[in-house]
Parts: structure tokens; sequence; C-alpha cells
């Protein structure tokens, strides 16, 4: 199983990063995530096996085909295979060939993934939480016997249909329509920023149909489904980011998701996948953070070390102070999660303030690099650029805050 792929074989030492200093000499220097105020001690044994695991494969496997992939704007498929038999894919789900991992293990994987690259972490999210979640939770046992155990093995991949040119906060407006035809339903419209679109052998698309929003599964090949590449992106690099067109493309009966009929449905896949993005960017600030550390203390200026200055370790200080917060807001909202407690407002304070505080300490990483802080011998400016994507995806930091202040006034101010 799946399952005990990722709680066996754990190292009790930590594998090493290669990094280059300023003279692009290696230097080796072991990666460990913040542990400022004993943030492992909250975890579970099988919880730190799962991330430790996680963090190997992502330093062996992952980290050394990114450079590249990043330039060449080209996800590593050959990735996918090591992806299924870790049990990365549909990890939270029970069943179907899933391993049906608690919700702080899959957090914490989600963070192991994003410590290499925010779109290799969007991979796996797309898979599990827009993909195999709604089949697994609105879909039919033919829908779930059909596509999650080929989904959790690699031997499919899927696509979240949503996003539209003209609808992006604000999924209702979408106008993407399904209408019954004789024989099945008939789709048309355009969707558009889709992840894993054009690599995909199904899309879950989500369409209006009178009065009610209806979820479909479409499977490639079906006539009038077609995708596009999108192309000249300067964040997500390493992710396939597309467009789904279809034009009079009709599905079969059983393509339609039985249990759900409103846009309650989409929204559901969309907390799913902001629980992972809240524990996912945590990854991301780590690595910023843990280079822009090593950088400072082997960095000699004036004589001494760039993390000798009150100014560098202000910096440093202040990465440490928010990681460490976004660390206990993530565990919070998983202990949450794992009872049955978490709501979507949660989640939105969650994905609102790990995203920022992510991309500011990057930022602040960045900095600490000068002028090696934009090229890619170091990780941390591929990490800011991706940032920028995750903090606007799947909810922008604006409407997330408005979803806040709802919940703390009992007031709308989004309409």
């Amino acid at each position: 199983m799946a399952y005990h792929a990722l709680t066996s074989n754990i190292s009790v030492g930590r594998k090493l990063d290669h990094t280059r200093d300023q003279k692009g000499e290696e230097n080796m220097a072991a990666y460990e995530s913040l542990n400022y105020l004993d943030f492992d001690s909250l975890l579970t044994e099988e919880e730190l096996m799962v991330r430790d695991t996680v963090r190997d494969f992502a330093t062996a496997e992952i980290i050394p085909k990114l450079q590249q992939a990043n330039r060449d704007e080209k996800f590593p498929m050959e990735l996918v295979p090591r992806f299924a038999e870790l049990g990365l894919l549909g990890s939270t789900i029970k069943g179907y060939d899933c391993p049906g991992l608690g919700d702080v293990s899959y957090g914490l994987l989600m963070q192991e993934l994003e410590r290499a690259d925010s779109g290799i972490r969007s991979f796996c999210s797309v898979q599990g939480a827009l993909v195999m979640y709604p089949i697994y939770t609105y879909g039919s046992e033919e829908q779930k016997q059909k596509y999650l155990p080929k989904l959790a093995k690699g031997e499919m991949i899927g696509c979240f249909g949503l996003t539209e040119p003209d609808a992006g906060s604000n999924p209702g407006g979408m106008l993407t329509t399904a209408e019954k035809v004789d024989g099945g339903y008939k789709l048309n419209g355009n969707k558009m920023w889709i992840t894993n679109g054009c690599v995909s052998d199904i899309a879950v698309v989500w369409a209006r149909m009178g009065e009610e929003v209806r979820g479909f599964v479409v499977e490639k090949g079906t006539p009038g489904f077609t995708t596009s590449l999108m192309k000249g992106k300067f964040s997500l690099r390493v992710s396939t980011t597309s467009e789904l067109h279809f034009q009079d493309c009709v599905v079969p009966e059983d393509a339609i998701f039985p249990e759900i009929s409103t846009l309650r449905g989409p929204l559901s896949c969309l907390t799913q996948a902001r629980y992972g993005i809240a524990w996912g960017v945590l990854g991301a600030a780590n690595a910023c953070y843990h280079e822009a550390l090593e950088y400072s203390k082997e960095r000699i200026i004036f004589d001494k070390p760039l993390a000798g200055y009150q100014l560098a370790q202000a910096k440093l200080v202040k990465m440490v102070q928010e990681i460490t917060k976004g660390q206990l807001l993530a565990l919070q909202l998983g202990r949450l999660k794992e009872k049955g407690q978490m709501k979507p407002h949660h989640v939105s304070l969650a994905k609102m303030n790990n995203c920022r505080m992510a991309l500011d300490v990057a930022r602040d990483a960045r900095d600490m690099l000068g002028g090696n802080g934009i090229i890619d011998e170091y990780p941390v400016i591929r990490h800011m650029m991706n940032l920028e994507t995750v903090n606007t995806y799947e909810g922008t930091e604006d409407i997330h805050r408005l979803v806040v202040g709802l919940e703390s006034t009992g007031i709308s101010a989004i309409r």
C-alpha cells in the first residue's frame, strides 16, 4: 500500500541540500524546517515519519530537476509514478487504493512538496483536493470505482475546471453552461488558469444548468473538448497551466455528479485545496529562510558575516517570528479538520495569513542575497515568483480578508 511507502524507510539523519555560495562553489547545508518553539513535539510519530519521507524524496529526486524544469517551463512528468508510489495523490481518501492519511500528515507532505516548488505541490494538490475529492464526495459509486484507483496510482491525471476568463473571484459568475440532451449533457464554455489541463486524462468541470451548478467528469478525447497551453508565465513555470474549451461537447448521462447541484460543490473543493496551500507555503517560506540564513552566515561584508549585522538579523528574526506563527496556525487548522470542526472562514484566515507571510519572507530573503538573489543558482527568486501566484489563486488575499471580515462582523462587504 502507498501508506507504507510514506511511513517506512525513514532515515534518522537528514540528507543534505546542495546550495551554492556567491563564488558558485558547492556548499553542503543540512535542511531543517524551523522548529523555534519545538513545533515538532506537537506532531505524532506517524506525522513526523510522513514529513521526513517526503522531505528526503524532495531533496533527492525533485529539487535536482527544478532549475532546468523552471527554465524550460515544463513539468517533470517522470515524477508522477513516484508521487503515486509514495501515496501523494489523494492522500487523505480512504479506500480505492488511497492511503487514508490524517489531515495534518497531508498538510506536512504539502509543506515538503512546496519546499521544492509550488508547481510540484499544485500538481498533487489538484489531483487530490480538486479532482479526487469531488469524485469521492459527490460522485456515484461507479465513478469512484472507475477513476479513483487510477488517479491514486498516477495512471490518470485530472484537472479542475471552475475559473473562467471573466469569473475568478466570483465563481458564481461562470458562463459555462450544461444542457440536457438525448443521451447526456451538452457543455459550452471556456475555463482558464487550469493546472494540469493539457496533461490530464479527465477534467472535473462545473457548469450552469438552469438555476443549478452541476459537476461533470469529462474525459480526454470527448468530441468538442479541447485544451490549449498558457505560455509566457513568470510564475509557476514548472506547472502546466491551460485553458479548457467546450464547444457542443456532449458527455454521457453517467458523467454528472449525482450528489450536488449547487455552488457549494466547487466551493467545498476549494476549501480542501486552500487547506493544503496554507500548509504548502510554509515549505516555500522555510526554504527561503534556510537559504537566507546559510548565505548570510557565509557572505563576508566588511570583514564579518552578513548575519553579524543588525539589519540582517532583523530580517531573519522577522522570518522566524512569522513562520513560527504560520506553523501554529496551520497545525490548529489541521487538528480542527481532523475533528470535523474546520470551517471555510478558518481556512480563509490561514490561507490569507500564510501566503502573505511566505511571500514577504521570500522577498526579504531575495534582498538578503543581493545580486545572487535574482539568479536561479539559488531557489529564492523561483519561490518568490511562484508565491505571487499562490497568494492570488484559490481566492485572493483580499477576498479571504473579506470572508474573515464577514465572519467577524456579520456584515458582508463583498457585494
